[in-house]
């Protein structure tokens, strides 16, 4: 039964594949693998070549005998070749078992020596294809390699078909490419064995092409320019990188708001069908290609009084796709628009675009038209453009807006007010609200060649610092620089000092600096009436006073939420907002968080700010992980992360999130990989504080993945980090619960009971509720270690009901499954159906399964009693964890009652014999009780 998979948008590669294919490439190599055939299929370029010569290097190696042909156009009509190139080396293995008339069919054929036909010895070759491949058979599976099937010759594609459907329990497979551009490769599968897998390649996403274009040596291409290669390219990879080569081989990249330049090659290929097109018809395209949604309206209002004739004709020559119900002008592929335009003399755009200035029924659009349209400056287009910029960013499209600004800056004569580089600097500024943070450096360091007004340099050295980000090291020689231009204006002071606070919390991980910093800022910020850095000043002292536990939070809260507001502010990442939720965050206020973080989150999507919707992602996917619901929390936080990645910003934060989502509710092993990256990171930026974060997620992680001792050393850095930054609210990372908990199982009790009579405190004096719940979770754990059962279980069920009424769902579900484990009186699995009711509940997929390992693991019987101390000497030489799994075993403790005790999973407690028995040189259980009482007969 043949097989028919679509994989549109497969999940992200690894180096050693084919980029954007790995999903595909397994899927495939599986098929491989069972024995059966695959048939790969989609439009030329989209990279069925690569794939299947990844998979032929992958799996060729298990085959006995590899048969390989490759067809060419301009070869398809040479009958036999495709056979030739198939069977043509291993006709002399093959001849000699074939019956005559199949073997001189066969020769005459592939080597010419004959007249050899299908017509006349039609019976014969088919036959003898198929005993040859029977014969190859015989000895060892056999692969046939076959790339752009569409182009076979038809003789060897009748012969080839013929064999493969009678092929049956025969060991041969086939892997196959067919170029198709919709559903037409049903007839290559009707000549296909019939346990082929079809598989569709399709369009690579954004992310995709970026990694393709970056593993191809064009880096450095802004996210803009990236995206529009995405566009035009339609994600076919082929057109992405031809795209790419001759973006870098361009002397000159083109202006804001003009299309790519096309390649020659890519111009050949689409627009064969271009010269059968009237003059007229071909104006009406161009047209069609400078506008941005053409309409048959939109070209008659523009002079194409034939356009529904000349789109017709279009339509005819593939060069349009036809949609009845759709009125729109849509190219066949966005490439043909791109290329038709790069085509075009430079009089003939330009005289579209003019007509269009007019014609088009946004006013943003005229104003784009109009520019290009319009050589040298023009005071006129300037202003109209200006107009049309502060539209755009109106409309929550801040990119529009930015290449909107620079096409206003290029028209703008020298002297004008504003002048250039006034509006090439708010181009900038809406870049980094954008996302497109190279775009926004470059313009910054643009500026500064050549401004004089200090204002304006200013303005250009916070450009150059902002999109920086994290990695605020390597812009130290700005802040000296910035400062002199500043002189002695407080407005311009105000906004090198801001930035110089973050530095000092970043990069020298200083929260008292810091704090005096950003006090200082809102003071020269008030002096220079400069309202909007004021407010960003009172926002960012209100948190690093949250994060310190510093008693003056609440009321410099209320001050920078005070009236007058700046709407820029108020729904910053960055601002008063921001801080409030975090307040909220870590005061336990966790409906309130949600409802805040949710109307930020729609603000700043609707103002298409790019950090600050990456930030407030990351505080939903918070909010919701703290309640419990982590598949919610998962795809937030992935969402987070898949937009970080894109736009470059908040990578490490998002990273560190998506650690804590995956390990809580998603894949513990991918968790792990973002922490440690997230980690790597933060490290070379030299970011403390987020360094202390993803530290944190790094522990969780280990903790979840039965890594106790990893989960230590990670989170004692943490601990050692965050008294070095002076941070002392235990609500801020939350993972004192997780090191005293990593601490009793390695056998620590007395430093976990370190760790939370310090937290307590700080906890204690905040009021921080969960904090407390968390660590009374954590101390019962302390207790069962050291022999208190009844008092741990006691404390345990309290911490649970006290968690479940804050609502922290994950929390009190991992209460409920650590008092599971301690109450081992109840043999079978009821012991832990509330545990596995409340991880289902809060679908915490990676602690659900803990609790059915703990259910299903085998109960062995107790062994024989044995006095441990007595014993002990025997245990020499093994670390902490090993003598106390051992101690217990000579006690006749179960391998789930020994869990129970130390709280650890059964399945530790199996790890550590296995070690116990190899450092020991013994096989069983037994063997510790008689070596311990042989050694005390002694």
């Amino acid at each position: 039964m043949t097989v028919r998979r679509d994989f549109q948008e497969p999940a992200r590669c690894r180096p050693d594949l084919v980029i954007g294919r790995e999903e595909l490439f397994a899927a495939a190599h599986e098929q491989l693998t069972r024995g059966g055939s695959v048939l790969l299929h989609g439009p030329a370029g989209i990279g069925k070549s690569t794939v299947l010569r990844a998979l032929a290097a992958e799996y060729a190696g298990a085959a006995h005998t590899v048969l390989r042909c490759s067809a060419t156009e301009s070869e398809s009509h040479l009958p036999f070749l495709a056979l030739a190139d198939l069977l043509g080396l291993v006709l002399d293995r093959v001849s000699a078992r074939l019956p005559s008339a199949q073997a001189t069919a066969l020769e005459s054929a592939l080597t010419g020596r004959g007249e050899s036909s299908l017509q006349r010895d039609g019976l014969a070759l088919r036959l003898a294809v198929l005993s040859a491949l029977r014969a190859l058979a015989a000895e060892g599976t056999v692969l046939v390699v076959a790339d752009d099937l569409q182009w076979l010759d038809p003789a060897s594609a009748e012969l080839l078909g013929f064999a493969a459907r009678r092929l049956g329990d025969t060991p041969v497979q086939l892997l196959c490419a067919v170029r198709t551009e919709g559903q037409e490769y049903d007839r290559h599968l009707r000549a296909s064995p019939p346990d082929t897998l079809a598989v569709r390649l399709g369009s690579l996403t954004r992310a995709q092409v970026s990694a393709l274009l970056d593993h191809r040596g064009h880096t450095g291409l802004t996210r803009s320019t990236v995206r529009e290669i995405h566009r035009t390219s339609g994600g076919n990879p082929l057109f992405a990188l031809e795209l790419g080569r001759a973006l870098a081989e361009s002397p000159t990249p083109p202006r804001p708001g003009e299309p790519l330049p096309v390649p020659t090659s890519l111009r050949a290929l689409v627009l064969s069908r271009l010269d059968m097109l009237s003059v007229e018809a071909r104006r009406t395209l161009l047209v069609a290609s400078a506008g941005a949604r053409p309409t048959p309206a939109l070209l008659h209002a523009a002079g194409r009084e034939n356009a529904e004739a000349e789109c017709a004709q279009a339509a005819e020559l593939g060069l349009l796709a036809t949609e009845p119900e759709d009125p729109a002008v849509r190219f066949a592929h966005p490439l043909i628009s791109a290329a038709l335009y790069a085509e075009a003399p430079v009089h003939e755009r330009r005289a579209a675009h003019a007509a269009l200035s007019t014609a088009a029924p946004d006013p943003i659009e005229r104003a784009r038209h109009l520019a290009l349209a319009t050589t040298g400056t023009d005071p006129e287009a300037a202003a109209r453009l200006a107009e049309a910029a502060a539209l755009a960013r109106d409309r929550g499209a801040p990119s529009v807006a930015a290449q909107l600004g620079l096409l206003a800056a290029r028209h703008t004569p020298a002297g004008s007010a504003p002048g250039p580089d006034e509006r090439r600097l708010q181009a900038a500024e809406d870049a980094i609200t954008a996302g497109e943070v190279d775009l926004a450096r470059d313009i910054a360091r643009e500026v500064l060649t050549r401004a004089t007004v200090p204002a304006e340099r200013v303005r250009a050295w916070m450009a150059v610092i902002e999109t920086a980000g994290h990695t605020m090291t390597e812009v130290d020689a700005v802040f000296p620089q910035a400062l002199a231009d500043a002189g002695e204006d407080p407005r311009l002071l105000a906004l090198v000092h801001y930035q110089m606070a973050w530095r000092a919390l970043i990069v020298e991980g200083d929260f008292t600096e810091a704090r005096e910093a950003a006090a200082h800022t809102a003071e020269l910020a008030e002096r220079g009436g400069d309202r909007r850095t004021e407010l960003l000043a009172l926002a960012f002292l209100a948190q690093i006073e949250t994060l310190m536990g510093h008693p003056a939070a609440p009321a410099t809260i209320k001050r920078a939420m005070k009236e007058p507001q700046d709407p820029r502010v108020a729904c910053h990442h960055n601002g008063a907002g921001s801080a409030r939720f975090r307040w909220l965050v870590m005061g336990d206020q966790l409906a309130e968080a949600r409802a805040t973080v949710t109307a930020l989150l729609r603000e700043v999507r609707r103002r298409g700010s790019v950090e600050s919707e990456v930030h407030f992602l990351r505080g939903l996917a918070e909010t919701e992980l703290r309640s419990g619901h982590c598949g919610r929390a998962l795809e937030l936080a992935r969402e987070s992360l898949a937009l970080a990645r894109d736009s470059g910003i908040g990578e490490t934060a998002s990273g560190m999130l998506t650690s804590l989502a995956e390990a809580s509710g998603g894949d513990v092993d991918r968790a792990l990989a973002l922490a440690r990256e997230a980690v790597e990171h933060a490290e070379q930026d030299g970011d403390q504080m987020y360094l202390s974060r993803a530290l944190g997620a790094l522990g969780y992680a280990q903790l979840v993945a039965g890594d106790p001792a990893g989960a230590v050393r990670s989170l004692r850095r943490v601990r050692e980090l965050e008294r070095h930054l002076g941070i002392t609210d235990p609500a801020r990372g939350r993972w004192h619960g997780d090191l005293a908990e990593a601490l009793v199982r390695i056998g620590a009790p007395d430093e976990a009971q370190d760790v939370i009579d310090v937290t307590r405190e700080h906890a204690l004096r905040l009021g921080r509720e969960s904090v407390l719940a968390v660590l009374d979770r954590a101390e019962a754990l302390v207790r069962a270690a050291r022999g208190q059962l009844d008092p741990a279980v006691a404390q345990l069920t309290s911490a649970q009901d006290r968690l479940a009424k804050l609502g922290y769902g994950l929390e009190e579900a991992r209460a409920a499954f650590a008092l599971a484990q301690l109450r081992t009186g109840s043999p079978g699995p009821t012991a832990y159906d509330e545990a596995a009711r409340l991880f289902r509940r809060c679908r915490a997929l990676p602690w659900l399964r803990q609790v059915e390992a703990a259910v299903t693991a085998p109960e062995p019987e107790p062994e024989p009693v044995v006095t441990a101390p007595a014993a002990l000497d025997a245990l020499e030489g093994l670390a902490s964890m090993e003598r106390q799994v051992a101690a217990l075993v000579m006690e006749g403790a179960t391998n789930r009652e020994i869990a129970a005790r130390l709280f650890i999973s059964v399945k530790t407690v199996e790890a550590t014999l296995t070690r116990v028995y190899r450092k020991l040189g013994i096989r069983s259980r037994v063997d510790i009780v008689r070596l311990a009482a042989g050694r005390r007969a002694k």
